[in-house]
C-alpha cells in the first residue's frame, strides 16, 4: 500500500487478501516511510489474527513487529487505561471483571435495591448496561421512559458505586472509560496523536458505536486512520455492530482515499456469480463484485430433500463420496442457520463413523440445557442415579447450595442409601436448619410430582412436563439473551427429537419407552470418544462463526423460507432484517474455495415442531446456468425429478456418468422424495410386504401424506398396523 498520510477506507471483498492489506500497510510504513513500529497502531478482533499479523510482519520486515503495537479493541484499551489513569480516572490496579463477575455485582445491587431478580434478570440488566456502554450512554443518559428502563438507570448507577469502590472494570467499561477520557482532554488527544502516528484498524464494519468513536478519537489530530473491511461482510447486527461505520467513513473524512479490492483469490468463478446473485439485491451496500483468475468450476448443487433427516443423509452420503474420491474431511464443512439444527445432522454422521468437530459451539448433547433436561429424565427413569440428582438438584437455582448437598451425601453415605432415599431423613436431622430442609423438602416433592406425571403422561409429552414443571422454561424466558433463545431452541429441538423417537417406535408397531428413548440417546453420545481420536473431521458451524475461514468443499443446509432467511412475518420482511440474512448468505457462499452444495428440506422437524418448507427466496436468486439442481424446486425452471431418474442421478462431483441399470445405492445427493420408498421398493396397494415383528401382511392402502410415507397393512393373526414404509420390505 503506497498511500501517505491522511484517511484510508479499503474496501476488502471475501478472499481478497484482506489480513494481506494491513501487513503490507505496516511493512510499507516501517520500510520505506520510516515510521517507527511503536508509533503504529493496529487493532483486530481477536487474539489470533494480531499474532498473525505479528508472524506475517516478522517474515517481511527487517525486525519484524517489534515494539508495534497490536492487539484487540479490549487489550488495547485495558494497556492504555494502565498507562493513563489518572486521566481516564480509573484505579491504575484495576481488577477486570469478566461476565460472570459483572453478574456476580448486579445480583448484589438488586438485594441492595429489593429488587426481585426473577422479574429483573441479573443477566439482562448486566447486558442492558453494557449495550448502553456500547452507545457511550452512562447511568444518566439512559432513557427512562418507562418502569422497567427507570429500574435499569438504578441498577446502571448503584453498578458503577460498587464496581468504583471494588477498583474494578467491566469489559464494557475497557472501551468506554478511554474513548470518554480521550473525547475529553485535549491533552490525552495530544500525547497519544504524539505515540501513535498511524492507526489501523482491521474489520471496520464489525466496530460498534464506541469503538467508532474511540478510534477516531486515536486518530483526531493527525488524520492518519487507515479503515479496511467489507459492509457485504457485515453479519454482526445483533451484536451492536454498524456497517454504516464503514459505509460513511468518507462522510466522515471528506479527502479519504478509497480502494477496493475486487479480485477473489479463494473460489471458483461459479460460487463467485452465485454469491454476487444473492449480495447485489441488498441497496444500501458500497457498489463492488468480485472476480477471480480462478477457473469456472463445477457448478453449485441445490439439492431438494424430503425432510432435515434426508437432508442429513444426502450430506453424509457427499462426504462419503468426497472420502472415496481420496479428499480429507477436514477440507469440508457444513453451515447451518442455529445451532440446533447440528442435532440431525451430529446422528447421522455418528451413524455413518464420520468424526467431526463443531466450531463455536458444543455437540448438541453436549450442551447444558440438554443434559440437564436429561437428567431430569434419567432421574424419571432411575431414582437411584445419584450423579442425575446431584445435577439438577439445584438447576433451576433454588438455594440449595454446595453445603446442603454435601450433607446429604454424608446421610447417604452413613445410611447406604441413594441421595433422593437420603432425602427422606432430612427433616430431624441436626445437620440441616429449617431454610435447606424446606428447600430439600421442596425438591422431593418435585420429584414426586414428576413421577406421577411420567407415570401416565405419553412418552412425547413428558420433556414439555418437566421442562414446565420444574421452572426450566420460566427461568429461560425470563432471561431476555440471544444466548436464552438459542438454549429454549435446543430444549425444544431435544423434546422435539422425543417425540419423533416416540412417533417413530409406534409407526413401527412397539411402544415407545423412557428407558428406550434414554438408551438412544446413551449410545449416540457414547460414539462421541472414538470421534475425538480421529484427526480427519468435518467441521460443523453456524454461518455467523464461519466468517473468515474456507474449505475447499461448503455445504449449506436448511434453505428454507423461515430457516434461512430466518424469522417470520414481519420479522422475515424487514428490510434491514432480510439484508443482514442475505450477507450471512454471501459469507456463507464465499467460505467455498472448489465445491459448494445448497440443501433444503419440503419438511423440517426443528424447536420440536414440524413445519412445511418452501425454498429459500435466495435459491430462486441463482443464475440457472451456474446451478445444478436435484429434487426440483428452488427456483429456476427445474421440474422435480422422478424416482426412477434420481436413482441414476448424474453424480456432481465425477462429472456426467452413464446410466446405469443396475441398483445402485452407493450414489451422492440421491433425492428421497415423497414416493421415492415407495417406487424404488414396489410397495403398492395389494402388494406382500414382510416386516421383522408382525411378519408377512398384505399392504391395503398408502398414505403419503406425512413427513414419512405409511401404509397400512392386514397381518396375519394380528390385524391391520399402519407403518412407515421404509421398515418394510416386499416378500
Amino acid at each position: 500500500m503506497l498511500h501517505g498520510d491522511g484517511p484510508l477506507v479499503v474496501f476488502a471483498g471475501a478472499g481478497s487478501g484482506k489480513t494481506r492489506v494491513i501487513t503490507y500497510r505496516i511493512a510499507h510504513l516501517v520500510a520505506e516511510r520510516d515510521i517507527r513500529p511503536w508509533r503504529i497502531l493496529a487493532v483486530t478482533f481477536t487474539n489470533k489474527a494480531a499474532g498473525e499479523m505479528r508472524e506475517r510482519l516478522a517474515g517481511i520486515v527487517p525486525g519484524g513487529a517489534d515494539g508495534l503495537w497490536v492487539g484487540t479493541f479490549h487489550a488495547t484499551c485495558a494497556r492504555l487505561l494502565r498507562l493513563h489513569a489518572d486521566a481516564a480516572g480509573v484505579r491504575k490496579d484495576f481488577t477486570i471483571y469478566d461476565d460472570g463477575d459483572q453478574r456476580a455485582v448486579v445480583k448484589r445491587v438488586l438485594q441492595d435495591l429489593s429488587l426481585d431478580e426473577k422479574r429483573f434478570p441479573a443477566k439482562t440488566l448486566a447486558g442492558s448496561i453494557n449495550r448502553a456502554k456500547q452507545e457511550m450512554r452512562g447511568p444518566d443518559d439512559v432513557d427512562t421512559g418507562d418502569y422497567w428502563r427507570e429500574q435499569v438507570a438504578r441498577v446502571y448507577e448503584a453498578y458503577e458505586q460498587r464496581m468504583a469502590k471494588a477498583g474494578a472494570l467491566d469489559f464494557g467499561d475497557l472501551i468506554y472509560r478511554l474513548t470518554r477520557a480521550l473525547e475529553e482532554s485535549a491533552a490525552l488527544r495530544e500525547e497519544l496523536a504524539g505515540r501513535f502516528r498511524h492507526v489501523l484498524v482491521d474489520e471496520f464494519q464489525d466496530t460498534n458505536h464506541a469503538q467508532l468513536r474511540l478510534v477516531r478519537a486515536l486518530a483526531s489530530v493527525h488524520g492518519n486512520l487507515c479503515v479496511v473491511g467489507d459492509d457485504d461482510q457485515s453479519i454482526y447486527r445483533w451484536r451492536g455492530a454498524d456497517r454504516r461505520n464503514i459505509l460513511d467513513f468518507r462522510e466522515a473524512y471528506p479527502s479519504a482515499t478509497v480502494i477496493k479490492l475486487e479480485q477473489n483469490y479463494r473460489s471458483t468463478k461459479r460460487i463467485l456469480r452465485v454469491a454476487h446473485a444473492i449480495i447485489r439485491r441488498n441497496l444500501d451496500r458500497e457498489p463492488k463484485e468480485l472476480w477471480t483468475d480462478n477457473d469456472e468450476g463445477e457448478k453449485v448443487l441445490v439439492l431438494r430433500t424430503l425432510d432435515e433427516r434426508r437432508e442429513a443423509d444426502e450430506i453424509v452420503r457427499a462426504l462419503l463420496e468426497l472420502q472415496r474420491q481420496g479428499h480429507l474431511l477436514t477440507d469440508a464443512a457444513v453451515f447451518y442457520r442455529t445451532h440446533a439444527q447440528s442435532r440431525v445432522l451430529e446422528d447421522a454422521l455418528r451413524s455413518a463413523n464420520l468424526a467431526y468437530r463443531i466450531v463455536g459451539g458444543l455437540r448438541f448433547y453436549d450442551r447444558a440445557e440438554v443434559k440437564d433436561l436429561l437428567a431430569y429424565l434419567r432421574l424419571l427413569h432411575n431414582p437411584d442415579d445419584d450423579v442425575s440428582v446431584l445435577r439438577v438438584i439445584n438447576v433451576p437455582a433454588r438455594g440449595i447450595g454446595k453445603t446442603s448437598q454435601s450433607r446429604l451425601l454424608d446421610v447417604a453415605a452413613e445410611r447406604g442409601l441413594g441421595v433422593l432415599e437420603a432425602l427422606e431423613h432430612v427433616p430431624g436431622d441436626g445437620r440441616f436448619s429449617a431454610a435447606p430442609t424446606r428447600r430439600l423438602g421442596a425438591f422431593t416433592e418435585l420429584v414426586a410430582h414428576l413421577r406421577a406425571e411420567a407415570a401416565k403422561l405419553p412418552l412425547e409429552d413428558l420433556g414439555g412436563a418437566v421442562l414446565q414443571d420444574t421452572g426450566y422454561l420460566e427461568m429461560l424466558k425470563a432471561d431476555d439473551s440471544v444466548e436464552a433463545e438459542t438454549r429454549l431452541q435446543n430444549l425444544e429441538e431435544l423434546v422435539g427429537s422425543i417425540r419423533e423417537f416416540a412417533e417413530g417406535r409406534r409407526a413401527a408397531g412397539e411402544e415407545p419407552t423412557l428407558a428406550d428413548y434414554l438408551a438412544e440417546v446413551t449410545l449416540q453420545t457414547a460414539a462421541d470418544g472414538a470421534e475425538e481420536a480421529a484427526a480427519d473431521k468435518v467441521t460443523l458451524m453456524t454461518v455467523h462463526a464461519a466468517k473468515g475461514l474456507e474449505f475447499r468443499t461448503v455445504l449449506v443446509m436448511g434453505l428454507e423460507e423461515g430457516m434461512f432467511p430466518m424469522g417470520s412475518g414481519e420479522l422475515r420482511e424487514d428490510p434491514e432484517e432480510m439484508e443482514e440474512e442475505r450477507r450471512l448468505a454471501y459469507v456463507a457462499f464465499t467460505r467455498a474455495k472448489e465445491r459448494l452444495v445448497l440443501t433444503w428440506a419440503t419438511r423440517r422437524r426443528i424447536f420440536g415442531q414440524e413445519r412445511a418448507g418452501g425454498p429459500s427466496r435466495f435459491l430462486g436468486d441463482l443464475p440457472d446456468d451456474d446451478v445444478h439442481r436435484l429434487g426440483g424446486g428452488g427456483g429456476g425452471s427445474s421440474r422435480r425429478p422422478r424416482a426412477a431418474e434420481l436413482a441414476y442421478a448424474p453424480d456432481p462431483w465425477d462429472g456426467p456418468r452413464k446410466p446405469d441399470t443396475r441398483t445402485d445405492r452407493g450414489e451422492s445427493f440421491v433425492d428421497r422424495s415423497e414416493y421415492s420408498d415407495l417406487d424404488e421398493g414396489g410397495i403398492g396397494p395389494g402388494t406382500l410386504v414382510r416386516h421383522k415383528k408382525f411378519g408377512v401382511g398384505r399392504v391395503a392402502r398408502l398414505d403419503t401424506g406425512g413427513m414419512y410415507p405409511k401404509a397400512e397393512v392386514d397381518f396375519e393373526g394380528v390385524g391391520r398396523k399402519k407403518l412407515i414404509v421404509r421398515v418394510l420390505e416386499p416378500a
